[in-house]
């Protein structure tokens, strides 16, 4: 057995689906990424337009200068929709790579592993780096090198036999070891389904250059993670009850619809009220307390109900989100998507989940919550926000406030009975 095949054998026996392999050539998509950073395609993510970022994202001798190798593994998330879901507009969605455990730990763990493995066989160190979604690294590009599948429409990495529900790992090595055939064919064909689902039309299809090209700003993942402020006000009703993340584009890929199988991986499974991912129990008590964690008391992951997820406070977020991908959006703006989702539901139900946020210690959640409440419009909601406008202080809650009495009013008017 060579190199290359001991390699992806010690990747698959750590848990990855698929491995392949690649050599560490300067990236062939930095024109495209640079002109796509111009155009602010990026939303307000400025990490990825840092000149020392993009130098090493263009050559990868920038972060291990003996690289030699790049391995690049995929690990299955995939699980399907509890039954009603997404259809309920009372329960959340997180997407489904959200709801178990942070797959950054559990993947990079698992990329170690191979590494020490692989220097055992060795018998002699090798250099390494291991990265998962979190450095300066086009883990796509070289997925696609590495013969892993090629870039979907939907800018997803897309397997023509296991679709796209999987993370992907990639592995810098200090050794030179053959590289896999490379994936040179687009299977989309003249397949738009995903295009024609994006509810934000956050998908503009192929450029010039033909790589797929995202509007991130339009994005419902990037809106309900990766910004950080309000969202904007015409993008709300689109986004629905996804509360943390969207797979929308993934759903209705048809690679997906025919091929997609459930993860292996158990710390992955969604999270009933009260549990933790598995094996984050034993990372010990919560930072800032002594003894052992306080009793989860949180909804969980596995559609919960809106209502539920709107009155989490600090110490049932904590919860929550422990060992979690779902910590990256924060608390505030965790709730800050769950007061839009309410308010895109639109039941006088939700009214009392609303009226209690409002007391939020964060504006921008108060701010979305008064959207919320408007957007239910029933007299319950009028006097909840002419009460909680009067000690407003933030000018911008102040005026999600008066915008949302103002829609209240124009629909309590035009609900009134005319003269008979």
């Amino acid at each position: 057995m060579n190199r290359a095949e001991v390699l992806k054998r010690l990747a698959r026996e750590e848990g990855f689906q698929l491995a392949g392999i690649c050599g560490p050539d300067p990236s062939e998509h930095l024109n495209f990424l640079n002109a796509w950073i111009e155009e602010k395609r990026h939303g307000s993510m400025t990490y990825l337009a840092r000149p020392s970022a993009l130098a090493r994202r263009a050559d990868v001798s920038e972060i291990l200068g003996e690289v030699g190798t790049v391995l690049v593994v995929a690990q299955n998330y995939h699980q399907e929709d509890p039954d009603g879901v997404p259809d309920d507009s009372s329960r959340g969605v997180v997407a489904r790579y959200a709801r178990g455990r942070d797959y950054h730990r559990v993947v990079k763990n698992a990329l170690h592993r191979v590494h020490h493995r692989f220097e055992e066989v060795e018998g002699r160190p090798v250099p390494a780096r291991a990265y998962v979604d979190t450095g300066p690294i086009l883990e796509r590009e070289f997925a696609q090198r590495a013969g892993l599948g090629w870039f979907g429409r939907n800018t997803m990495l897309i397997h023509p036999r296991q679709g796209s529900y999987f993370f992907l790992g990639v592995l810098l090595l200090g050794v030179e070891i053959e590289p896999d055939a490379p994936v040179d064919v687009d299977y989309c064909g003249s397949c738009e389904a995903c295009l024609d689902a994006c509810p934000t039309s956050a998908l503009l299809g192929r450029g010039p250059s033909g790589g797929p090209v995202m509007d991130a700003s339009r994005c419902i993942s990037y809106l309900t993670i990766e910004h950080s402020g309000s969202i904007p006000v015409e993008l709300r009703p689109l986004i629905g009850n996804r509360i943390y993340g969207c797979d929308i584009c993934q759903e209705v890929c048809p690679f997906n619809r025919r091929f997609a199988e459930p993860a292996i991986e158990p710390g992955y499974a969604a999270r009933g009220p009260g549990e933790r991912p598995a094996g984050v129990e034993l990372e010990g008590p919560v930072p800032g307390q002594s003894g052992i964690p306080p009793t989860p008391n949180h909804p969980g992951t596995d559609a919960p109900l809106l209502t539920d997820l709107m009155g989490m406070d600090e110490v049932a977020w904590e919860a929550f989100s422990r060992g979690s991908a779902i910590r990256r959006a924060g608390r505030a703006g965790f709730l800050r998507n769950v007061a839009v989702a309410l308010g895109n539901w639109g039941s006088v139900e939700a009214v009392p989940a609303l009226v209690g946020a409002l007391a939020d210690p964060d504006a921008l959640v108060r701010g979305h919550v008064a959207w919320g409440l408007g957007q239910v419009g029933s007299e319950e909601a009028w006097d909840a926000l002419s009460e909680g406008i009067k000690v407003e202080e933030d000018p911008r809650a102040r005026q999600e406030f008066n915008d949302a009495l103002n829609r209240v009013k124009e629909g309590l008017t035009a609900s009134e009975p005319g003269p008979g």
